[in-house]
């Protein structure tokens, strides 16, 4: 008599990010934290005053918002980075879908199709790539003040400041929202999600 073979556990788990992804965010959210807080420091006069060491505080400012894009770029090395930054700059159909939807405040999974990566998380993706490009420019036009015309340096300084009240506001949105998804801070943290959490929210990624 050939003994029994019982079918493997259920696979309740997919995987969702390597570590070149995990990395890179981690990084970049510390580079941009730091660019945050020290542009508190040196704006709002109350920070300003209890943390003192100006000087100290520009130069963090400075090397912080310079390294910026150094995760990303360190990571274009790894064929699953570029893949998924193919994803996120790839708009289908489907995100048009997605997009009304969440004009309309429609919650339901349904009327929400997304890939890999929905609709709301490439045009976020994109908006933060470009002021972050906008950001360092501006950012070494008041760095280097020789090299540049007065109006020059001027404008930068008016983009630069109200551009990071707006780089603030919108990564107060995305933490926000990623507090309120468990299931997307583990995946980002671990790599791994749920296999009913990728079935409800991206029900067009195929893993």
């Amino acid at each position: 008599m050939s003994p029994r073979t019982d079918p493997g556990p259920a696979v309740t788990a997919v995987r969702r990010f390597g570590r070149p992804q995990r990395w890179a965010h981690r990084a970049t959210a510390v580079l941009m934290g730091l660019c945050v807080a020290t542009a508190a420091c040196l704006y709002v006069p109350q920070l300003a005053q209890l943390v003192g060491r100006r000087a100290l505080v520009v130069t963090v400012h400075e090397w912080s918002g310079l390294a910026l894009p150094l995760p990303v770029l360190a990571a274009l090395a790894f064929r699953a980075f570029r893949a998924d930054l193919g994803r996120l700059n790839r708009f289908g159909p489907h995100d048009r879908i997605w997009l009304r939807a969440a004009l309309r405040r429609d919650k339901r999974p349904s009327s929400r199709p997304a890939g890999k990566f929905n609709a709301g998380q490439k045009l976020y993706a994109a908006w933060i790539a470009g002021a972050t490009l906008v950001m360092l420019g501006t950012g070494l036009l008041m760095w280097f003040t020789h090299l540049t015309p007065l109006v020059w340096r001027t404008s930068a300084t008016f983009v630069h400041d109200w551009l990071a009240l707006t780089v603030g506001i919108v990564l107060a949105g995305h933490i926000g929202m990623a507090l309120a998804d468990p299931e997307a801070r583990r995946g980002m943290r671990t790599g791994s999600v749920g296999r009913d959490w990728a079935e409800r929210e991206h029900p067009l990624w195929r893993p």
